[in-house]
């Protein structure tokens, strides 16, 4: 029997609505029923709501399937803290009570056994079959190309497109980071054409880079400046993702560390770091500060979620940051900062002793993160427990404030402080000096932490700058799912992993078995592993 080409997309009889709702006015993607096409879309709300399925892979429930079950990005089991977190230098190996394989291989930085991962996103972050999901945006963004001006209005049309744009767009730049360049469709005349949808060989990377580019820039241009509902997109969270990729690829793409000067220059809301509190770092975290001064992305959780996809987004990360044994109470029957839930179901997520230690002394982001606990079994565990009763320490940068099932803790995706690191990277690395404006940005966030002015020695030179805001952005975004790649740009991933015992098996994720024997089958070669050329460690490319 012929294989189905894995870009091929099945438009049955239906299609999955969502629609917005949730308190506070948040943003929720909820999946309500099926609409038919013979009559859908017909109104601006439905149009609105078909938009709605592009929302679906960045909401956070315990799984999605349009067509295979899949993780969410954002969910904590198979999302980025798991690929791009627990994999860098913030994170060790989960061994002690781990659950085995790729539990603890992927922290170890062995990426090799990806390969063998069916469709379906279960257990393991597989996230390879949402590259159907980016046909699929295409062919939304299609029908709200042709949308009837007199059934949506053209601002609204624009809007939609812009928002349809942005999620397509995200969704190549998580695979281009995760797997390195993979085969899409963004050109709808192509959907449905069975010859181009089998062929499946990795584009060049300044072909990805372009489409995602495109695809951001479109957004930034068309989206909504603000929206009614909380963690809905904004055109400057597209400029943020846009300024992130604009880094990522500057190395390769003509004039992109310019543009990701430049956009800077263009976010519209008045942001500024959250400066509330004894430690404002870890107040702006908080349930009670929901979306402030410092937010420009966030998805919008809810504690009353259940991880239901009726029932809106929830927060589980602190059942997989929390040691199983950690009480409630300690010796002295004082409550511990696991009072409200006690101990989690195991510690995927934590924070390595040598990542811990690269802090300076009163660091204030440094104080979300435990270095002991009490356990129900064993008393006090401290960093001379390392090894035998746990494997790191505990984040506790989302703390557990409420006694629900799961948290309401909001998951950032964009912030300020990351916003004026970028900033200063690219005045850097476009100019090719240091200028005293960069300087100052980081200065700004390092205050914030309780710290003084970067010493001069690390602003006397290009490499010295660089070097600073490297390990910067490592202390102030730690767990929030940027750090493998922020190594990968800073050219850093295998010498630093290395260093650290965790020597990586590959630069990206290899594509899996089934996808390369597909490719073959239809005639083409489908490499499985990806390196850049501007690696630092050994190439593979097979």
């Amino acid at each position: 029997m012929k294989h189905k080409s894995i870009l091929t997309i099945a438009w049955l009889s239906c299609i999955i609505g969502l629609i917005l709702s949730g308190c506070e006015n948040d943003f929720d993607a909820k999946i309500y029923g099926k609409l038919s096409t013979t009559n859908f879309p017909a109104t601006a709300s439905d149009y609105e709501s078909y938009l709605m399925d592009c929302y679906v892979p960045f909401s956070v429930n315990w799984s999605y399937n349009f067509s295979s079950q899949q993780h969410n990005f954002y969910v904590s089991e198979g999302g980025l803290h798991r690929c791009f977190d627990t994999t860098s230098d913030e994170s060790v190996g989960w061994k002690i009570g781990s659950w085995g394989w790729l539990w603890t291989t992927l922290g170890e930085a062995q990426f090799d056994d990806m390969k063998y991962l069916g469709r379906a996103s279960v257990g393991a972050p597989q996230h390879f079959e949402k590259v159907r999901e980016v046909s699929r945006f295409t062919k939304i963004i299609e029908q709200l190309e042709k949308a009837d001006p007199k059934v949506l209005p053209e601002e609204k049309k624009q809007e939609f497109l812009g928002e349809a744009h942005l999620c397509r767009g995200m969704m190549m730049y998580y695979l281009l980071n995760l797997f390195g360049p993979v085969p899409v469709i963004v050109d709808a005349t192509l959907l449905g054409d069975t010859i181009n949808e089998a062929h499946l060989e990795r584009p060049d990377i300044n072909v990805m880079t372009k489409y995602i580019t495109d695809d951001l820039e479109f957004a930034a241009s068309h989206v909504a400046e603000t929206q009614k509902e909380k963690g809905r997109y904004t055109a400057d969270y597209a400029r943020f993702c846009l300024m992130r990729h604009y880094l990522n690829e500057g190395y390769h793409m003509d004039g992109y560390y310019q543009k990701a000067y430049d956009i800077f220059s263009q976010f519209k809301g008045n942001y500024s770091l959250y400066s509330e509190g004894k430690n404002p770092y870890a107040e702006q975290f908080k349930i009670a500060h929901k979306f402030n001064s410092e937010t420009i992305m966030a998805v919008s959780c809810s504690n009353t979620a259940t991880g239901s996809g009726s029932e809106g987004n929830f927060n589980p990360f602190s059942w997989y940051a929390i040691p199983p044994d950690a009480a409630k109470y300690d010796d002295q029957k004082t409550p511990t900062p696991f009072v409200n839930q006690g101990g989690g179901w195991g510690m995927v997520f934590n924070i390595s002793k040598a990542f811990y230690d690269s802090f300076e002394p009163g660091d204030k982001r440094a104080e979300t993160i435990l270095t002991r606990y009490y356990s129900s079994k064993y008393g006090w565990i401290t960093e001379k427990e390392i090894g035998n009763r746990w494997d790191g320490f505990i984040i506790n940068k989302y703390p557990i404030e409420t006694a629900t099932s799961f948290q309401g803790t909001d998951i950032p995706l964009a912030r300020w402080a990351d916003a004026l690191l970028m900033y200063a990277e690219a005045d850097v690395r476009a100019h090719k000096a240091v200028s005293q404006n960069a300087i100052k940005c980081v200065n700004e966030v390092r205050h914030r932490a309780g710290l003084a002015d970067l010493a001069p020695d690390k602003t006397a030179s290009v490499d010295a700058f660089l070097d600073a805001i490297y390990m910067e952005r490592g202390h102030e975004l730690f767990y929030e799912g940027c750090r493998k790649v922020d190594m990968i740009r800073f050219g850093r991933y295998y010498s630093d992993m290395k260093a650290l015992g965790r020597e990586p098996s590959s630069e990206y994720f290899p594509l899996p078995n089934y996808a390369v024997q597909q490719a073959k089958q239809s005639g083409y070669k489908l490499t499985q592993y990806y390196t850049r050329d501007n690696y630092d460690g050994p190439i593979k490319n097979e």
